[in-house]
């Protein structure tokens, strides 16, 4: 195992978030954390994930107080470019050195599609990764999986979702803790920047690797990064990354109680009886629809349809509620695998689909 680095300020504040996430993991109602449980370090050899590791492995197991977990590490390699395999093989002997075990190099194949089918390149090496990810905690029992975004990444986030007009749950951001299927990702680093968590690299004596598609303007993410934020800095001084992590922080609170608030009136509209429910279709109150706010009523049709299998946008939503909030006769609505009709107080929305057990 290398020497330990002297505690330097960027070492202080990687260890410091890390440390606050796995109490923010160990607080979650989805994961219960015990001495010797296994958590996984996603890992690229970039300064992030470099840095989490490092730290995580220090506030896991070496600290006075650490916890006493196991450290493993997962490297996903996409293949994208000649020399990502020696990059995994490279930072995979740094891993190891630095006493995280298991480390484990998955090999993932990614469509290189256009941009307009299907979110191209970027989207389908996210989505490869995440399978990857899942795959290497669901096998090795790992009970999270700790990523490396940082508040840059956030506020890179919350810019594209803001000029993609996806919402709030886009303009929210990335959650700390999100479950997963029988494990959680933790996001530990949102509250830090990525030029601490390359001082912290650097302060570490650990090299890390600068992806070339990280400065590639061929991506949307990069864009933003190199030319977008930039630009916002310059018009209206530094500190524009921070406030838009404050601003997802603040939406996501906000989210939060809204979800909330539309889950209960689905429980009262749906489940409990009010309204009638089928194998293939749900029917709604228009008038007990009507009584919600519309932030809610749209969020309880919205979760009708996903149940129903629906391919769904906001306007498939309004269609709906027209049919409530605006009714003059008008015939049914033919959404994606999803018809819509209403009958004096009935509003049903019926699928070709057979509901998920339990769904209803």
């Amino acid at each position: 195992m290398p020497e330990r680095p002297r505690l330097t300020p960027a070492i202080a504040d990687v260890r410091r978030a890390v440390r606050d996430g796995l109490g923010a993991l160990s607080a979650s109602a989805d994961v219960r954390l015990d001495r010797g449980d296994l958590i996984l370090v996603a890992c690229s050899g970039g300064a992030d994930s470099l840095a989490l590791a490092a730290a995580t492995k220090f506030e896991a197991v070496d600290s006075a107080d650490a916890p006493g977990l196991s450290v493993g590490a997962v490297i996903v390699e996409h293949g994208l470019q000649a020399e990502t395999a020696q990059v995994a093989q490279d930072t995979a002997t740094k891993l190891r050195e630095l006493g995280l075990d298991p480390v484990l190099v998955i090999p993932v194949s990614v469509s290189q599609e256009p941009a307009s089918i299907s979110g191209g390149t970027e989207a389908a090496a996210r989505d490869a990764r995440y399978q990857a990810l899942a795959s290497a905690a669901n096998s090795s029992g790992a009970k999270a999986v700790l990523l490396g975004h940082t508040l840059n990444d956030q506020a890179e986030t919350v810019l594209l979702g803001l000029a993609r007009g996806s919402g709030l749950r886009s303009v929210a951001g990335m959650q700390t803790v999100t479950a997963a299927e029988g494990f959680v990702y933790l996001r530990p680093l949102l509250s830090v920047t990525r030029s601490q968590t390359e001082a912290c690299c650097t302060d570490s004596g650990l090299n890390f690797w600068t992806d070339p598609h990280n400065a590639d303007p061929k991506f949307s993410r990069v864009r933003v990064r190199n030319l977008l934020l930039p630009a916002m800095e310059a018009a209206l001084g530094p500190g524009v990354a921070e406030a838009l992590a404050r601003t997802s922080d603040l939406v996501r609170e906000d989210l939060d109680f809204l979800e909330s608030q539309a889950d209960a009136a689905y429980d009262e509209l749906v489940r409990d009886g009010q309204l009638r429910t089928g194998p293939t279709g749900i029917t709604i109150s228009c008038q007990a629809l009507a009584r919600l706010h519309q932030a809610v009523s749209g969020r309880v049709v919205h979760q009708a349809l996903t149940i129903l299998g629906a391919g769904i946008s906001k306007n498939h939503v309004d269609e709906v509620l027209q049919l409530v909030l605006n009714w003059h006769g008008q015939k049914e609505l033919t959404l994606p695998r999803v018809r819509v009709f209403r009958q004096g107080d009935d509003l049903t929305l019926k699928s070709t689909k057979t509901l998920r057990p339990g769904a209803c």
